[in-house]
C-alpha cells in the first residue's frame, strides 16, 4: 500500500470524498468480513468485521433491538456466523445482551468473540456489571470489555477503580482483554499512552464525521497507539450513516489505514450483511 502518499492530503471533511486518493490506500489482496485476524497482542483471533448491535444505541436500546427484537437480532447474528463472521459487538447501553444470549442457544460459545461495554466508572459498579453482563448474555466469560464513550482526558486517573475491576477480571479469566471507547481527543490521546489499554474502539472515516478530531489528528494519535502495542477496532466506518453514499471510499480508507485490526458495522438486515460481504473485497483493492 502506498501509505507514504497519505499525509499529502488534508482529510478534514466529507468534501474530500470527491477526490479520494484511492491509489494511496489500495491493497494488493482482497479483504473479506470473515477473514480471521489477530487482535493486537491480546491473543484473541476473530473475524475482521464485528456485527454491531448498537446503531443509534442509547438508553438500553438500539435500531437493532427496537426494530428486530430478540429473535430478529439473534437470527441476524447466526446468519453472519454461518458465513464465518464470529465477532459480536454489544454494550449495556444498546440493551443487546439478551439478543446475544438467544443467538448462543444454537452456537458454541467457544466459537464466537463477544465484546461489550460498561458506562460505569467505579470499582464496585464495574464488578457488578461484569456479573450482570455474563448473566444477561448467558456465558461465564466475556472476551473484551471496554469503558464506554469516555470523554474525560484524565480517565486513567479518575476511573482507576473501574480499571482495577477490569484488571482483576482479566487475571481471574472472566475477561480476556480490556480497554476503552473514546469520545474526545483528550481521552484518545490518553489511551494511546496508557499501558493498561489492550484494545481501543476508535471512530475513523474519511469525512471526519462523528470523530474525536479532524482526520489527520486522529490518524497521528492512532498511529502512535498502534506503535505502543494497542489493538485498534474501528467504528463509525460510514460516519454514523452520513457517508453511506460513499461506502466503497469509506471501506478503502478504513481498511487501508494500516493500524486498524478489525472494524465493527451496525448491521440491521440480511441485505446490509450481504452488501458488505460483496463490497469489502472489491473496495479493499481498488486503486
Amino acid at each position: 500500500m502506498k501509505r507514504r502518499h497519505f499525509l499529502k492530503y488534508s482529510l478534514a471533511g466529507s468534501a474530500l470524498l470527491t477526490a479520494f486518493p484511492y491509489y494511496a490506500l489500495a491493497g494488493d489482496k482482497k479483504l473479506y468480513p470473515w477473514d480471521r485476524v489477530k487482535l493486537g497482542n491480546t491473543g484473541i483471533e476473530m473475524s475482521r468485521m464485528a456485527m454491531g448491535t448498537g446503531t443509534n444505541g442509547w438508553g438500553g436500546s438500539s435500531n437493532q433491538t427496537r426494530q428486530l427484537g430478540i429473535k430478529g437480532v439473534s437470527d441476524l447474528l447466526r446468519a453472519a456466523y454461518d458465513d464465518g463472521i464470529n465477532f459480536w459487538d454489544s454494550a449495556d447501553q444498546y440493551g443487546s445482551h439478551a439478543h446475544l444470549k438467544e443467538a448462543l442457544k444454537k452456537i458454541d460459545r467457544d466459537n464466537v468473540v463477544i465484546l461489550t461495554k460498561t458506562n460505569s466508572n467505579s470499582y464496585k459498579s464495574v464488578k457488578a456489571d461484569l456479573d450482570r453482563f455474563r448473566s444477561e448474555i448467558g456465558t461465564d466469560r466475556l472476551d473484551i470489555v471496554l469503558l464506554h464513550a469516555v470523554t474525560d482526558p484524565k480517565w486513567n486517573v479518575n476511573m482507576k477503580g473501574a480499571m482495577e475491576a477490569l484488571s482483576e477480571a482479566k487475571e481471574a479469566g472472566i475477561i480476556r482483554a480490556h480497554g476503552i471507547s473514546c469520545h474526545s481527543l483528550g481521552a484518545l490521546e490518553t489511551a494511546a499512552e496508557t499501558a493498561w489499554v489492550d484494545v481501543d474502539l476508535a471512530r475513523y472515516n474519511p469525512g471526519g464525521v462523528a470523530m474525536d478530531a479532524d482526520v489527520n489528528t486522529v490518524h497521528k494519535v492512532l498511529t502512535k497507539m498502534k506503535a505502543n502495542g494497542k489493538a485498534i477496532i474501528g467504528m463509525k466506518v460510514y460516519g454514523a450513516g452520513k457517508l453511506v453514499n460513499k461506502k466503497d471510499e469509506c471501506l478503502e480508507f478504513h481498511t487501508g489505514a494500516g493500524f486498524i485490526d478489525a472494524f465493527t458495522l451496525g448491521i440491521e438486515s440480511v441485505e446490509q450483511l450481504r452488501d458488505i460481504q460483496k463490497r469489502l473485497p472489491e473496495a479493499s483493492v481498488r486503486g
